[in-house]
């Protein structure tokens, strides 16, 4: 790989605040279009605006959806224009390449009454995993945190009763949030059982449990509980509770957070908010889903949409 990877990663990360995650995807966009390169005698930090027509047009014929694609050009504008800054290049072979064309992609979602039967199968069960995972649904569904804001919670942000949830998200830019009582309600629950989730050190007898600074803590090398796992309960909790589980995952919860709250008036700056998005445009995506929604709704029930319903 080109030497201008690394420090290119490393300016995302120290001054963007760019996650684990996010890095990892760009290493795996730009490795992806180096190996493309190879057969055409060229190197990353050398490609030509034809090598990147030429690469985009591999993916349009591989049936790479055209948001992926997208995200791919975007990984290799901002490397180049890194490159450019740091006169490590003296052109930018992205400025005249066209993203991809696509068409907006609405958030699948979950009806209020598909998550109304989620939460009653949770709140059955009464065992330490039981709560756990009633507080992990409370909170998703409560607060619309990303599953990644919602394992990486401190302890301390629910050592006390408070109404609001101070979160840390992307770029590191924390927000507030308001929690409901019935999300409060399951953190308190599992907090009366968070011990049986510590990590033990020691054998035996003389095992112990080790506190954790972890909301979820595990015994995972990450020290709490992963996005993976998350995913993995909700989709078993959605089998019990008699819900298609590909329908179900902890974004999912997100998307049915806020289209229910903008369904009862909520406006989209205090969603915004909320959601943490920088943009407000990213926001209004779920006024689509409304939109959608009550299209469906005239056409279904409307006495002139040609049908028999009332």
């Amino acid at each position: 790989m080109t030497p201008q990877l690394e420090p290119f990663l490393e300016m995302l990360s120290a001054e963007r605040g760019a996650a684990a995650n996010t890095l990892e995807a760009y290493r795996r966009d730009l490795q992806d279009f180096d190996a493309f390169l190879a057969p055409r005698r060229r190197r990353l930090e050398t490609a030509a605006a034809d090598d990147l027509r030429a690469y985009l047009g591999k993916l349009a014929r591989a049936g790479m959806a055209p948001r992926t694609a997208a995200r791919r050009l975007s990984a290799l504008r901002q490397f180049y224009r890194f490159l450019v800054s740091e006169d490590l290049r003296g052109d930018d072979p992205s400025a005249g390449i066209d993203s991809p064309r696509q068409g907006r992609a609405l958030p699948k979602i979950l009806s209020e009454a598909e998550v109304d039967a989620l939460l009653a199968a949770v709140r059955e069960r009464r065992d330490a995993e039981g709560l756990r995972l009633a507080a992990l649904v409370e909170l998703l569904y409560a607060t619309g945190l990303r599953v990644s804001e919602l394992v990486s919670l401190r302890s301390a942000a629910a050592q006390r009763d408070q109404r609001l949830l101070i979160v840390r998200g992307k770029g590191n830019k924390e927000r507030m949030v308001p929690l409901s009582d019935a999300a409060r309600q399951s953190l308190s629950d599992y907090l009366k059982v968070r011990t049986a989730f510590l990590p033990k050190a020691g054998k035996g007898e003389r095992a112990v449990r080790r506190e954790s600074p972890w909301l979820f803590p595990s015994r995972g090398a990450s020290g709490h509980l992963t996005r993976h796992r998350v995913g993995q309960l909700l989709k078993e909790l959605a089998g019990q509770a008699g819900i298609d589980t590909a329908k179900v995952s902890p974004h999912v919860m997100r998307h049915a957070f806020a289209s229910h709250l903008l369904d009862h008036g909520a406006d989209l700056r205090s969603l915004q908010k909320m959601l943490g998005h920088a943009d407000i445009s990213t926001t209004q995506v779920y006024t689509h889903v409304l939109s959608e929604r009550l299209k469906s709704l005239v056409h279904d029930h409307h006495p002139l949409a040609g049908n028999d319903s009332s």
